[in-house]
């Protein structure tokens, strides 16, 4: 008996089976639901097995054999991908896919144009990206969701390897009229009398909090909000100062007003941002081929002082 199936069949039935949902499964894979369910439906014609159970209130799940299908697709999904990795090593060429993450706070100052410039590289290679939380992240790299992540090197586990690639220094972040904005270098302890704006994330509320406790301070939070550009909003219309690490290009605010961006003196440490992956995997020539571009590009970042654009201006 012969089937006849598609690899983009099996990578349209997995992406389900992981997203519970065909919209979901569309959205992640930027196209469109139709397209999904006609894979879907094709493999369980040329198969002649049922692969989901459609419930209209949970969406669906996978049928017991279905749950065998899907790992016994994932198995042919990562031989097909070890493919282009022997491929590319007899050619000396870098293609095949890769799908990236990236720590939900750092995605929009990183990623795009990183990857832009690895794409703009390597034409060959089909890139996909997730943005996602810490804890997210990890998950995905341990069920082969992702290849790799860019993260910070905090709480990571022990089965999961982090490739350091840039530190960023904090910075403090204030509206032009802040009392602090006049100084060309701020201390932790010129920081406390003030409202704090704090990112209210974990890792990152962990990390701004510990640079006080180790001066032994206590900042005066005023307001929290889990949203990056809301920090930077409230602080450019006078709610507080700020704290933060991520990269910035520009010293506005989201709704177009100045902020001003100063490096903090005596902060305790830095937070580190790097590659995570799953620890013993073997590194293809596609992931050596990333990581020495992300090296080679947040050289670049770092070396240009984007992290802290505007710091003394």
């Amino acid at each position: 008996m012969s089937f006849r199936f598609t690899l983009r069949q099996l990578e349209y039935f997995v992406a389900v089976g992981d997203a519970g949902s065909i919209a979901e499964a569309a959205q992640r894979l930027s196209i469109s639901s139709p397209s999904i369910s006609t894979a879907i439906a094709q493999l369980e014609d040329a198969f002649g097995i049922a692969l989901f159970v459609r419930q209209h209130a949970q969406g669906l799940s996978l049928t017991a054999g279905g749950r065998r299908f899907y790992k016994a697709a994932q198995e042919v999904l990562e031989s097909a991908g070890a493919l282009h990795d022997v491929a590319g090593e007899i050619s000396g060429a870098v293609r095949g896919p890769i799908t990236v993450g990236c720590l939900v706070t750092l995605a929009p100052y990183i990623l795009p144009e990183l990857r832009k410039s690895f794409v703009d590289t390597f034409p060959d290679v089909s890139f996909r990206q997730e943005e996602a939380h810490q804890a997210a992240l990890f998950k995905m790299i341990r069920r082969a969701e992702l290849d790799t992540a860019i993260t910070y090197d905090m709480e990571v586990p022990p089965d999961i390897e982090f490739e350091p690639l840039a530190d960023f220094e904090p910075y403090a972040v204030f509206a032009p009229d802040h009392p602090l904005a006049q100084k060309r270098i701020v201390l932790m302890e010129d920081l406390v009398p003030h409202p704090f704006v704090l990112l209210d994330l974990p890792i990152s509320r962990e990390y701004f909090m510990s640079l006080f406790q180790a001066a032994g301070l206590k900042p005066q939070i005023a307001e929290t909000t889990a949203h990056l550009s809301m920090v930077r909003t409230m602080v450019a219309n006078g709610f507080g100062y700020s704290l933060l690490n991520v990269p910035s290009a520009t010293a506005l605010a989201p709704d177009g007003k100045p902020l001003v961006f100063r490096p903090v003196a005596n902060a305790s440490r830095t937070l580190r941002i790097g590659l995570i992956t799953m620890r013993n995997d073997r590194k293809t020539s596609l992931m050596s081929a990333f990581e020495a571009h992300c090296r080679s590009w947040m050289d670049g970042m770092t070396s240009t002082g984007k992290a802290v654009d505007q710091a003394g201006k």
